[in-house]
């Protein structure tokens, strides 16, 4: 591609992540996406889960070389499959001299796609602290140091569990389910409905009562687990969607302790260090500080390392924030989480009509979603199709034009409020 200010724009070739959840052949985005993107053939049998786009090892793009490239730099002809992480660290000025004495000569976020066909695990991801003491006592598991706040910004309808109900809703949560008073004991479920909700210290006695009944409840035995949920299904006369995928696991039960949150098309969901979650079903984009750290309890046939995911949760009670995105203009729309390292815009052009990307002191990601255009910098024009990963260095302008029919692109860059010091 083109140099800008002495740099290129780079295609990527991305990583597939194929996790057991994910949804089979043609009918997940992520499968869609690998196949224009690198060109593999799709397994209709197969589960396709997440499309990585970034530089975390688990995961590493690569560049794609375009014709003419190995002209004009010779040592690249010689190379074979350049990582994006080695090209960044040989051109660390590709990512702007703020984000370098940040974050170092690496891309400080990853950008995904999720399809999701099952539910994912309860879990949640450490902050830096604990992400550092985790890795160095059980690398194996836990592949990184680093925190993983993250965002998802729903393709379709998308369903989740995040973060804890409020205390009036777990009170009647334990008055509607015996089963879980069953396995937590009376006396923590009377710790739970003795606090009187109007007292000054309410909130520090329900994280305290919380955390105990819930830590009762994910230490369970499995023997016990497995009773209460077949009493809970004799009881109500039905077999939930979460125990047909996971039968007599924990994450049945306490599952009644989160929020379900239901997103549309454009609305996203942001989750900081430490609050639990679960990904129900749908597609979605999703941005996070670069790391694959999950700690999980329940839904899931990976590790479970309980003790620690019910000692490091916030006990933070009441719904998320639901972020509707914040419209730059009538084609673009930008989610801004609470956190530095990354922003994500969505944009749908009309076919024939353009829009700029202004230049930004941090590095971007672009992915083309659907549809056929132009990209245009300052001394090139190149076509973007639809499975198209496109690395742009720090401080490049760039004009997009849809062909012929409706452009939609999703890209991933520092988040600007970091620029800007807010």
């Amino acid at each position: 591609m083109a140099r800008v200010n002495g740099e290129k724009l780079k295609r990527l070739r991305a990583w597939v992540q194929n996790y057991e959840w994910g949804r089979s052949g043609a009918e997940a985005e992520v499968a869609r996406l690998l196949a224009l993107n690198t060109g593999a053939e799709i397994e209709p049998n197969k589960p396709y889960a997440e499309f990585w786009m970034g530089t975390h090892e688990s995961g590493p793009n690569v560049l794609v070389e375009e014709e003419g490239e190995e002209e004009e730099e010779e040592e690249e002809k010689e190379q074979q499959d350049v990582g994006l992480k080695e090209w960044i660290e040989k051109n660390p000025k590709v990512l702007g001299h703020k984000v370098l004495e940040k974050w170092g000569s690496d891309l400080p976020f990853l950008f995904k796609v999720l399809s999701v066909g099952k539910a994912l695990s309860i879990q949640a991801h450490p902050d830096k602290e604990l992400a550092k003491e985790l890795h160095k006592m059980k690398p194996n598991l836990y592949k990184d140091a680093n925190h993983k706040p993250e965002m998802a910004l729903a393709i379709t309808e998308f369903r989740a569990l995040c973060g804890f109900i409020t205390l009036q809703e777990l009170k009647e949560v334990l008055e509607d389910v015996p089963e879980i008073v069953e396995l937590v004991g009376t006396a923590s479920a009377k710790q739970v409905m003795d606090i009187d909700e109007r007292g000054g210290d309410t909130a520090d006695k329900a994280k305290t009562a919380l955390r105990s009944v819930f830590t009762q409840l994910m230490s369970a035995s499995k023997e016990m687990t497995t009773k209460a949920i077949s009493k809970l299904k004799s009881r109500l006369l039905l077999q939930s969607q979460l125990e047909k995928q996971y039968p007599g696991d924990i994450g049945v039960l306490s599952a009644f302790f989160f929020n379900y949150v239901k997103l549309k098309p454009g609305e996203a969901l942001y989750l900081a260090a430490n609050e639990p979650h679960a990904y129900l079903s749908g597609d979605c984009v999703e941005c996070m500080a670069t790391s694959d750290n999950v700690v999980r309890a329940g839904l899931t046939p990976k590790h479970r390392d309980i003790q620690t995911l019910c000692s490091m949760l916030t006990y933070n009670q009441g719904y998320p924030e639901i972020l509707s995105g914040l419209a730059l203009s009538p084609y673009i729309t930008r989610y801004l989480p609470p956190f530095d390292e990354f922003e994500v815009d969505r944009c749908v052009l009309p076919k024939g009509s353009s829009v700029v990307f202004p230049a930004v002191p941090g590095p971007s990601i672009f992915l083309a979603f659907v549809g056929e255009g132009t990209m245009k910098t300052g001394c090139w024009e190149g076509i973007v199709t639809e499975g198209d990963v496109v690395f742009e260095p720090a401080n490049t302008e760039l004009v997009i034009t849809a062909a012929t029919s409706e452009l939609q692109l999703y890209r991933a860059g520092i988040n600007s409020r970091f620029f800007h010091g807010l």
